[in-house]
C-alpha cells in the first residue's frame, strides 16, 4: 500500500442546510462556530469522485461502475473502487492510464462530485468543513473529523461523537458502514481508504438527491 494512505480515525457526515439559509450560509455558520471553540484554521483540502462505467458487460447484466478518487491530503496517490468490489491505491496519474483503458471504462460525464473546504485545527482534532458540488452546482455540506492520536476508531468513538456534538448539536451520524461491515467493527485499525469510502457515500447520497430531484420537476 502507499505510504500516503495510513490514516487516524476519522468520521466523514453530511450536514443539512440550516433552515432558511443557503449552503454557504450555512457553512460559514459552521466555521463560526469552530472559531468560537477555538479552532485554528489551516488551510484547505479537496476530495473528488470521478465514476467510470465498465464496457462489454454481459447482456441482462448490470454496469460495473469504478470510482477514481482523489484527496489532496494524500497527493501522491488515488483511489479506484470497484462497485462492491476491491479497492486499489494507485499513483496520482492513475487517471492516465485511465485514458488508455477507455475501450474498457467510459468516463461517466457530469457524474464529477468535489468536496472543497477549509480545514481546522483543534487540539488533537483534525476538522473539514466542505461544500460538495456536481456541475458546478452546490448540493451539500460534508465535514470530516480526525482525531490526530489515535488510529483504532473504537477506543475513541465515544469522544469523536463528543467533540462533533459541539458543533454540529443533533446533526451526528451513526456508525459509518464502513466499520459496520468490518468483523471487528470499529476496533479495525483505520485506514485513509475507510475515509474516502466515507466520502465515496456521502457522494453517491448526493448523486441519488439530484437524480431525485430531476424526477420530481
Amino acid at each position: 500500500m502507499t505510504p500516503d494512505y495510513d490514516s487516524n480515525s476519522a468520521n466523514v457526515c453530511q450536514v443539512p442546510v440550516a433552515e432558511g439559509k443557503s449552503v454557504q450560509q450555512t457553512v460559514d455558520m459552521l466555521h463560526k462556530k469552530l472559531e468560537q471553540l477555538g479552532a485554528v484554521k489551516q488551510g484547505s483540502f479537496c476530495v473528488d469522485c470521478e465514476t467510470y462505467h465498465a464496457t462489454g458487460n454481459v447482456s441482462g447484466q448490470p454496469t460495473k461502475l469504478l470510482y477514481v478518487m482523489h484527496n489532496s491530503e494524500t497527493p501522491l496517490s488515488c483511489l479506484a473502487l470497484f462497485e462492491g468490489g476491491p479497492c486499489l491505491v494507485a499513483d496520482a496519474n492513475f487517471d492516465v492510464l485511465m485514458v488508455k483503458l477507455k475501450s474498457h471504462f467510459q468516463n461517466a460525464k457530469g457524474h464529477k462530485v468535489e468536496c472543497r473546504g477549509s480545514r481546522y485545527r483543534y487540539c488533537d482534532f483534525l476538522i473539514k468543513v466542505g461544500t460538495a458540488t456536481m456541475s458546478s452546482s452546490a448540493r451539500g455540506i460534508s465535514v470530516e473529523v480526525e482525531y490526530c492520536p489515535c488510529v483504532v476508531p473504537g477506543d475513541c468513538w465515544n469522544l469523536l461523537k463528543e467533540f462533533m456534538q459541539s458543533f454540529l448539536g443533533p446533526s451526528i451520524p451513526e456508525l459509518p458502514s464502513v466499520f459496520a461491515t468490518k468483523p471487528e467493527g470499529l476496533f479495525a485499525p483505520a485506514d485513509s481508504v475507510d475515509t474516502m469510502t466515507q466520502y465515496l457515500e456521502l457522494f453517491n447520497k448526493l448523486r441519488k438527491q439530484q437524480i431525485t430531484g430531476s424526477n420530481v420537476r
